[in-house]
């Protein structure tokens, strides 16, 4: 079909269709959300072609532990799709710095997006931001509402109403009052550290402070977090040493668990388990009347291959993404998963409604170890696992596992060897 009978054609529909792509395009997607696939195929796919005729999507996912790697051997060998899934952070900075991604920033619609949305895909200085973003995930706590009703206890919205509802479920002796292990780690710092610690250090002004070396990591806002978890040991249950994270998905779930320190991922198989009524709250503040901040971390982005063949037919479908018709669609299928443009939206989900609105009074960051903190060795994430391990053991001292976190990192990076 030539040109002008395309356009001709269009002439003639105008009324009753959406504008087709000026030419017929196919566009590919990288991806290692393979969980996604029949999400893609069955409604975010529909959606978008529905809109723009002309522009065919295939979601191409690969195993999430190979992504990377298939990822880089395409690029390499000029075989990647149009459209990229980008991680946050330093992995798809460094698919930027080799030409790999297309600076995005001129694009109008960037400026739906918050600062700390775009940080994750952003080069050091902030010039260039290389992806779209979509998705972050929310830290708070996730709790058994029967066990609270049948205790006569209120979400807790200081830390004194929180260790005294810990206090009341442990002298009940009937359920663990958190659900929380130590064995794989991680959890310490996500759940623990980088779940309460926000509201210590003042969310993005104390994060940006500790990248600028204005802020150490011996500072007292950056060691109260460990002196708060070493208390959570009294509400662990017995054996939490050796507890992983699915055992404690599971005391969870089962109902033997009344708190669990969560991620907003866990929403889907939460309310697929658990046969109780759920109800979250955000991180408790010191004192009533505190600015509340939250972990509102960055996880999914979208960037353009700098290769492709396409690239109006691309920044096309990026445009979309940045619409609150794709956050609608995507946030409702992936219950958990939030939009990061500005505009509202309405989630069917009461778990994630309720997370979501959280942004509406608290201050949103994103984890403090994650944009350049952890590039060298010691890699400052792996280091506050441990840490927080040991916070909560009472094996050191929050001021020594300061001393020993800030010492790591003068090590290697510059702004904080002064």
């Amino acid at each position: 079909m030539n040109r002008k009978i395309l356009i001709a054609m269009l002439a003639t529909t105008a009324l009753s269709a959406p504008a087709a792509f000026a030419e017929d395009a196919t566009l590919t997607i990288e991806s290692w959300r393979n969980d996604d696939l029949t999400l893609w195929q069955d409604k975010i796919i529909p959606a978008f072609e529905a809109k723009h005729p002309g522009i065919k999507i295939k979601f191409t996912p690969s195993a999430p532990a190979e992504y990377n790697a298939v990822l880089n051997s395409k690029l390499d060998a000029g075989s990647a799709g149009d459209l990229i899934t980008c991680r946050p952070f330093d992995a798809s900075l460094a698919l930027y710095e080799a030409g790999h991604l297309t600076d995005l920033s001129d694009m109008e619609a960037m400026g739906n997006f918050p600062d700390v949305a775009k940080s994750a895909w952003q080069t050091d200085d902030g010039s260039a931001t290389f992806c779209m973003p979509m998705a972050s995930v929310i830290h708070g706590f996730i709790y058994n509402k029967e066990i609270f009703d049948e205790l006569g206890i209120e979400e807790p919205k200081t830390e004194a109403e929180f260790f005294a509802a810990l206090d009341k479920i442990k002298e009940v002796g009937s359920y663990i009052p958190l659900a929380m292990g130590t064995n794989d780690q991680w959890e310490a710092a996500t759940m623990g550290y980088n779940n309460i610690g926000p509201n210590y250090w003042k969310g993005e002004e104390g994060r940006l402070a500790l990248i600028a070396g204005e802020q150490k990591l011996t500072d007292e806002q950056w060691t109260a977090p460990f002196a708060t978890l070493a208390k959570w040991a009294d509400y662990l249950g017995d054996g939490y040493e050796a507890q992983t994270y699915p055992d404690s998905q599971n005391l969870f779930t089962l109902g033997r668990a009344a708190i669990y320190p969560a991620g907003s991922w866990e929403i889907s198989g939460f309310n697929a388990q658990a046969d109780f009524e759920m109800g979250v709250f955000n991180p408790p503040v010191q004192n009533a009347g505190d600015t509340c901040y939250i972990s509102d971390h960055t996880d999914i982005g979208i960037g353009m291959n700098a290769a492709t063949d396409n690239p109006e037919a691309a920044k096309t479908f990026l445009t979309w993404v940045a619409s609150p018709e794709f956050a609608e669609i995507f946030a409702n299928a992936l219950p958990g998963f939030f939009p990061l443009s500005s505009a509202p939206v309405e989630l069917e989900d009461p778990l994630a409604q309720e997370f979501l609105s959280w942004r509406d009074d608290c201050e949103s960051t994103i984890r403090s170890t994650y944009q350049i903190l952890s590039r060298g060795t010691p890699n400052l994430e792996n280091e506050t696992w441990g840490a927080s391990v040991a916070a909560i053991k009472g094996t050191e001292t929050p001021e020594a596992l300061g001393q020993k976190l800030q010492d790591g990192l003068a090590s290697w990076y510059e702004p904080q060897q002064n």
